[in-house]
């Protein structure tokens, strides 16, 4: 079989945003599918914060999924045995996963990933790191434009 791609960051669960990707790594991993580069980062970086943010071990949730609980069952049990998130840490939680990259510190990662990917010419699509992981496994990401302020999109003339 050949290696297969997690879904999207941007798919959520239950408003999570990034959980179900972390679920279909683990899934594809024990499947012998997921594309070799992933594995180093099992449990960790963005997997990582997703679980500190919801106060639970990577182990514990490998065991659930491969057990086969289904994404909404496994979040349960994370906020049945971790940290239970709160509208408003659920909101802080997606507004900062979904705009990692944009004017902060992990911008220039952004653009060293494009290079590194043979994606520079996508540089105005990937503002974030969810849209460079959507355009290097070959998705389009959302259309975020309608939010850009009038004087910033494209095809604008200078004030």
């Amino acid at each position: 079989m050949p290696p297969q791609l997690p879904r999207s960051p941007y798919d959520t669960v239950r408003g999570l945003v990034y959980f179900p990707r972390m679920l279909d790594k683990i899934r594809l991993h024990a499947q012998g599918v997921l594309t070799e580069c992933y594995h180093k980062h099992l449990g960790i970086d963005f997997d990582g914060r997703c679980l500190n943010l919801l106060h639970v071990g990577y182990a514990d949730v490998r065991d659930r999924v491969l057990f086969g609980l289904s994404d909404e069952q496994v979040l349960d049990w994370c906020y049945e045995n971790g940290h239970r998130l709160t509208d408003q840490e659920l909101e802080t939680w997606n507004g900062f996963m979904t705009k990692r990259g944009w004017r902060d510190e992990a911008s220039e990662r952004i653009a060293f990933r494009l290079k590194e990917a043979g994606l520079e010419h996508l540089d105005r699509q990937a503002v974030t790191m969810f849209d460079f992981i959507d355009l290097d496994e070959g998705r389009t990401p959302p259309d975020f434009s309608r939010w850009e302020p009038p004087r910033l999109r494209e095809g604008q003339p200078p004030a």
